[in-house]
C-alpha cells in the first residue's frame, strides 16, 4: 500500500478552534518542532513512547517533519508542560490525561478510573464511544489538539508494608498514590501523600511510608522498590490501563497540511500500541525477576477490600462529576461504554483468563 493512501485511511480526528498564533519552524521544506514530556529523558516505556512518536511522524512525513524530544523540566517544569504548548513557546507535549486535572477537571477522567477501563477498552471508546470527541473537547479549553499515545496496561496495586486483609487497614496507612486512587484510600481513612518516583525508595526505608504504588514490575524493578521486602499487592484497581496524551498547540495543529495530520494521527495510533506492548514484554520478564530471584512476595487484595474500594470509587468519581458539566459528560459517556463492556468481558476477555488460569497440562517450550 502507498503511504498517501494508508494515510488518508489512518486520518479519523476532527480540528478544534485556534486561539493562539504559533506555527512550526521551517527551514528548507523541513517543519522542526519541540516537544517536551513529563517524564525524564528515555525513561522507560513512558519516555521512550514520546521518542517512538517522534521517529514516526518523521518516518511517516519522508522527513519533512522533525520533532526535537525534550525531556520533562528541559524549557518549563514538567507539570506546566501545557501551558508551554498553550502560549506558543513548545510546539507539543507528552504526559498523561491526569495532569491537567488542575486547568480543566474532564482531563482526570480521561486516561484512566478507578475500577474502569483496559487498554484495549480504553482504544475503543476513544475511537467508537465519543472519548476522543470528548476529549478534544477538553483541550480545547488549554489551546490544543490531542490524540491517545500510549497505554501503561494494568498497573500494580503497589507495595505495602504488611498484607492488606481488610478494608479497615486503610486507615492511618501513610501511602503514596497519586491521582484518582489517592482520593479513594484517602476516603477509606489512608493519609496520602504524592512523592517523586525517587523519592518514594528512601521513604519506604526510612519508613516515612507504610505503602506505595509506583506503576508495575517494569518501571518498579528499576527503581529499585523491589528491595524494601515489603508484599507486592495486586491488581492495580485504581489503573486499570493508564492512557498518555500527546498534545499540540492549535495553531500548530491547524497550520499541518491533511497528510499531515493524518501523519501525526498514524504516527500516535502507533506509539499507542508500541508502548503497550513494551509495558506487556517488560512486565512480563520483570515480574519473574522480582519473585525468582529478589525473593518477593505477590499477595491479592482480597473481595472484600476490592468491593469497599470500588463503592469508595463510585461515592468519590460521582462528587467530582457532579462539580463540573463537562466531567459529568465524560464520566457518563465512560459509564455507559464501561457497562456494555463488562458484560462482553465477561464472557470474553475475563471468561478466557479464567479458562487459561485452570490447572491443566499444556505444551512447553521445547528448548
Amino acid at each position: 500500500m502507498e503511504r498517501r493512501q494508508f494515510l488518508k485511511g489512518a486520518a479519523f480526528g476532527g480540528v478544534a478552534a485556534a486561539s493562539t498564533l504559533a506555527t512550526p519552524a521551517i527551514a528548507q521544506g523541513v517543519k522542526r518542532l519541540r516537544m517536551q514530556t513529563t517524564w525524564p529523558r528515555n525513561f522507560p516505556g513512558l519516555g521512550t513512547g514520546a521518542n517512538v512518536l517522534a521517529e514516526m511522524i518523521n518516518r511517516l512525513s519522508s522527513g519533512a517533519i522533525e520533532i526535537e524530544v525534550l525531556g520533562g523540566g528541559e524549557v518549563v517544569p514538567p507539570f506546566e508542560t501545557i501551558d508551554a504548548v498553550e502560549a506558543g513557546t513548545l510546539d507539543m507535549g507528552h504526559g498523561a490525561f491526569y495532569y491537567w486535572k488542575g486547568k480543566v477537571p474532564a482531563t482526570e477522567f480521561l486516561g484512566v478510573i478507578p475500577f474502569g477501563f483496559n487498554a484495549a477498552e480504553t482504544n475503543a471508546w476513544f475511537r467508537f464511544g465519543g472519548g476522543q470527541e470528548l476529549a478534544d473537547e477538553a483541550y480545547e479549553q488549554m489551546g490544543c489538539k490531542v490524540f491517545l499515545s500510549g497505554n501503561t496496561g494494568n498497573q500494580m496495586g503497589g507495595w505495602f508494608s504488611r498484607e492488606m486483609e481488610s478494608i479497615e487497614d486503610y486507615r492511618g496507612l501513610r501511602l503514596r498514590l497519586p491521582g484518582l486512587g489517592g482520593e479513594v484510600s484517602a476516603a477509606a481513612g489512608a493519609s496520602v501523600v504524592n512523592l517523586p518516583g525517587g523519592e518514594i525508595p528512601p521513604a519506604m526505608a526510612s519508613g516515612a511510608l507504610d505503602a506505595a504504588e509506583w506503576v508495575g514490575p517494569y518501571n518498579d524493578l528499576a527503581l529499585g522498590m523491589h528491595r524494601s521486602g515489603w508484599y507486592y499487592m495486586y491488581p492495580g484497581w485504581q489503573e486499570p490501563g493508564t492512557g498518555l496524551d500527546n498534545f499540540i498547540n492549535l495553531d500548530v495543529w491547524n497550520s499541518f497540511t491533511d497528510e499531515e495530520k493524518a501523519i501525526v494521527e498514524a504516527a500516535n495510533a502507533y506509539a499507542n500500541d508500541y508502548v503497550l506492548s513494551e509495558f506487556m514484554a517488560n512486565n512480563n520478564d520483570a515480574l519473574n525477576t522480582m519473585v525468582t530471584e529478589h525473593d518477593v512476595e505477590l499477595r491479592r487484595f482480597n473481595d472484600e477490600i476490592l468491593i469497599a474500594l470500588a463503592e469508595l470509587s463510585a461515592d468519590v468519581l460521582d462528587q467530582l462529576a457532579n462539580a463540573d458539566p463537562l466531567s459529568r459528560r465524560v464520566y457518563d459517556s465512560i459509564l455507559r461504554f464501561r457497562a456494555q463492556a463488562t458484560d462482553w468481558a465477561s464472557v470474553a476477555e475475563g471468561a478466557m483468563a479464567q479458562a487459561r488460569a485452570l490447572d491443566y497440562r499444556f505444551s512447553q517450550p521445547s528448548d
